[in-house]
């Protein structure tokens, strides 16, 4: 699924919606209370997004992950730890689409330039862009709607609601990681040249701003304004050293396009009756059984149809946050098995193809089908200690 056919996706599901209002399938008053929650976490993916590229453009992630690599020494699995912790750390602050697309060719040309295998490194940024996404609101688009139901959790009482679960689905997903690829991380490497910085004011300055934004995204103000802050004053500073890097590609209006017929879809659907029926799949009760049929649900929903409107369906049929929050687990660390379970995967693939390294689906889908299930069910065996 390219970005073509995301935006027109979203263009027939804006289209459902609006005849859903204007039939009366979906209550005008309804649908504007869709948008009037949604509007901020669009926005936040909007500036997010234009942070993330602009510091790409910049060579932030190309000088952290070669600096990284003269500091693991020449030991392979150093090295591949401490890309771990960066994919992570970007996952967590960033959201996983920024680790899946920026960060992807990163730790591939890394491992090229230091003649490494690059299907452990790429392998990492995938599965944790999804895993690692449970740790704060900002990882996940489905953290920030869920935020809504939790009572407007700040990224401090969501850490503590989901922080156990999400350092249980990491450190499950990378001790599978380095068990499958333990053969290429044995051994040692000669550091090759750090890449050469075109411009070292504007990566410093660039790399200032996304130091300063991602702890204001966790101190509760809403996340959408220090992005936003930083979009503008990366675009001002791009203005000034490198204008033609500004262009309305950096703008991800085909996602925006997509979420928002998604999310005025789902709401007509909920109007039709839907909640009833996947209340029924999903259960009711908070005991470890019924957190694992909530999670397992989400795990399906977002592997045969993809996490966003698997989560956004399932939703109202969660109800408690600790159930929420087992759904989160479901459709946040569960898109590991099929290409389109997450919006992140399939853009991981499409940079992997464009750096020229082939990743056969039928091998990610195999490893999927053992580390996803896995990994959501011991990520929810917190929520059942609470």
């Amino acid at each position: 699924m390219d970005a073509v056919m995301l935006a027109v996706i979203g263009a027939v599901l804006l289209l459902l919606g609006g005849v859903a209002v204007a039939t009366g399938v979906l209550p005008a008053a309804d649908a504007l209370a869709i948008g009037d929650r949604v509007w901020p976490i669009l926005l936040f993916v909007v500036a997010v997004t234009i942070v993330a590229e602009l510091g790409a453009r910049a060579g932030v992630f190309d000088s952290v992950a070669a600096r990284l690599a003269r500091l693991s020494r020449g030991r392979v699995i150093v090295l591949w730890l401490m890309i771990v912790v960066f994919a992570t750390v970007v996952t967590a602050f960033l959201s996983l689409d920024t680790t899946a697309v920026l960060l992807t060719p990163v730790v591939v040309a890394v491992a090229r330039a230091n003649r490494l295998a690059p299907l452990p490194f790429a392998f990492a940024t995938v599965w944790l862009a999804n895993t690692a996404s449970l740790f704060l609101p900002v990882s996940n688009l489905t953290n920030l709607l869920a935020a809504h139901r939790l009572g407007e959790l700040d990224a401090l009482g969501f850490l503590a609601l989901l922080g156990p679960s999400a350092v249980i689905a990491t450190l499950v997903t990378v001790a599978f990681l380095w068990w499958t690829n333990r053969r290429d991380l044995r051994g040692r490497f000669t550091p090759g040249h750090p890449p050469r910085v075109p411009d070292p004011t504007l990566l410093r300055i660039s790399a200032a701003v996304l130091v300063v934004m991602m702890p204001l995204l966790v101190i509760g103000i809403p996340p959408w304004m220090p992005a936003l802050g930083a979009a503008i004053a990366l675009t001002v500073v791009f203005a000034w050293r490198s204008p033609r890097a500004l262009r309305w590609a950096l703008v991800p209006w085909q996602l925006v396009v997509f979420a928002s017929g998604l999310f005025l879809a789902v709401g007509a659907a909920e109007s039709l009756g839907s909640g009833a029926l996947l209340a029924a799949a999903t259960g009711r009760g908070e005991d470890l059984l019924s957190l694992w049929q909530v999670a397992g649900v989400g795990l399906l929903g977002a592997n045969v149809v993809n996490n966003l409107p698997a989560y956004l369906a399932l939703e109202s049929a969660a109800g408690s946050p600790v159930r929420l929050a087992a759904l989160l687990i479901g459709v946040n660390a569960g898109p590991l098995i099929t290409p389109w379970a997450s919006l992140a995967t399939l853009l991981w693939h499409q940079r992997l193809h464009a750096v020229g390294v082939d990743v056969p689906w039928r091998r990610y889908v195999l490893l999927g089908l053992v580390v996803a299930p896995v990994t959501v069910a011991l990520a929810v065996l917190p929520l059942a200690l609470r």
